[in-house]
C-alpha cells in the first residue's frame, strides 16, 4: 500500500519525475563530450563505454537520497501520524518507499541506457550481462536508499537531508573509477578508491557492459551491501520509530 501510494504520487507529479531525470542524462552528455576527449586515451579511445556504468551507479546513489527527503517531508507535514493508526509495521513505511524509489531508479537507469546507446554506448556481452549490470545498479540504489532512510528520519528538515547526504556522497562517487580509471589517481588516494563500494560496484558493472573481471568486484561490492543493509535497516527502523 505505501509503496503503491508513493508510485502514484510519481505519476501524479510528473515534473518530479521529470527533473529528476535530467540531471543524469546531462551527466552522461557533458561528461562524455567535454572529458570525453582528454580522458578517452586513457580508457581505450570509446569514453561513453567506461562513462554509463559510473553514471548509472552515481545516479543511483544520487535518486537515494531521495528516499530520505520524502520521509522528512512525510514526517514534517503529519503523514506518518495518519499511519500510524493502521493496522501496519512501522518498517512498512520505510520499506514502501525505498520499493518506490527502487522503481524510479530502476526506470531513470533505463533511461540512461537509452540516451547512452544513441551516443554509441553498447552492451558488448550480450543480453543476459546487459540485466545483471542493471540488476546490480538498482540493487545498489536500494541498499543506499537505507543510508538515505536514516538521515531523513534522524534530522529535522528537508534542507538538513539534502546536506548532511552530499556530504559522503561526493567524496564517494569521485574517489572511485566512475569517470576515471584508478591508476590515474594519486598514490595515497588509490588505496582509498580500490575499496570504496562505488569503485567495486562500477568495476563489476563495467566488466558485465563492456568486458572485464566481474566476479571479484561484484563479490566485494556484494559484501559492502550486506554490510550496509545489516547496520542501517536496524538503524533507520529505530530512528522512524523515535520520529513518529
Amino acid at each position: 500500500m505505501i509503496a503503491e501510494r508513493n508510485l502514484l504520487r510519481y505519476l501524479r507529479s510528473p515534473d518530479l519525475l521529470v527533473f529528476s531525470t535530467i540531471q543524469p542524462v546531462m551527466f552522461v552528455l557533458l561528461f562524455n563530450y567535454v572529458f570525453g576527449g582528454a580522458i578517452g586515451q586513457e580508457t581505450g579511445g570509446n569514453y561513453i563505454n567506461f562513462l554509463l556504468p559510473g553514471v548509472i551507479v552515481q545516479t543511483s546513489i544520487f535518486g537515494a537520497t531521495q528516499t530520505g527527503i520524502g520521509l522528512n517531508d512525510d514526517l514534517s507535514k503529519g503523514l506518518v501520524d495518519r499511519f500510524r493508526s493502521l493496522p501496519m509495521a512501522r518498517a512498512a513505511v520505510l520499506a514502501g518507499r525505498i520499493i518506490a524509489d527502487t522503481v524510479r531508479n530502476l526506470f531513470v537507469i533505463v533511461l540512461m541506457i537509452g540516451v547512452g546507446y544513441a551516443i554509441g554506448f553498447r552492451f558488448e556481452n550480450g543480453p543476459i550481462s546487459a540485466v545483471g549490470a542493471i540488476g546490480m545498479a538498482t540493487a545498489f540504489a536500494m541498499v543506499f536508499s537505507w543510508i538515505s532512510a536514516f538521515i531523513g528520519v534522524s534530522v529535522k528538515s528537508v534542507e538538513a537531508v539534502q546536506a548532511a547526504s552530499f556530504t559522503w556522497i561526493f567524496p564517494l562517487t569521485f574517489l572511485s573509477s566512475a569517470f576515471v580509471p584508478v591508476a590515474s589517481m594519486p598514490s595515497w588516494l588509490q588505496a582509498f578508491a580500490k575499496v570504496n563500494p562505488m569503485t567495486l560496484a562500477v568495476d563489476a558493472i563495467r566488466g558485465m557492459s563492456i568486458g572485464g573481471p566481474v566476479a571479484e568486484p561484484a563479490w566485494q561490492a556484494g559484501i559492502w551491501m550486506v554490510g550496509i543493509l545489516v547496520v542501517f535497516i536496524p538503524l533507520a527502523v529505530n530512528s522512524y520509530r523515535r520520529a513518529s
